[in-house]
């Protein structure tokens, strides 16, 4: 059986508006998935499905201008590296 990873990102975002930030992909239908990594230094991570690359990239571009997200940088899947049963 192949398992299949989602496409891994993690950005850096304004500390003051992280709620906007996962209010907005929470409401976009099967874009991602985001967790809060480091609460202080607001790093947020997000699974994203390969077909759904497009518009998330579309999102964090768009968030990027709004000042939202400062970086964004894919990565390889951490959870792959992870012994899950």
């Amino acid at each position: 059986m192949t398992k299949h990873y989602s496409l891994y990102y993690v950005a850096k975002t304004d500390r003051s508006r992280g709620w906007f930030l996962a209010s907005t992909v929470r409401g976009t239908e099967h874009l991602c998935f985001d967790r809060c990594l480091d609460k202080e230094k607001a790093i947020f991570e997000f699974f994203v499905p390969e077909k759904m690359e497009e518009p998330f990239l579309d999102l964090m571009n768009y968030l990027k201008k709004e000042a939202v997200v400062f970086s964004l940088e894919k990565k390889e899947n951490r959870l792959i590296y992870e012994d899950l049963v």
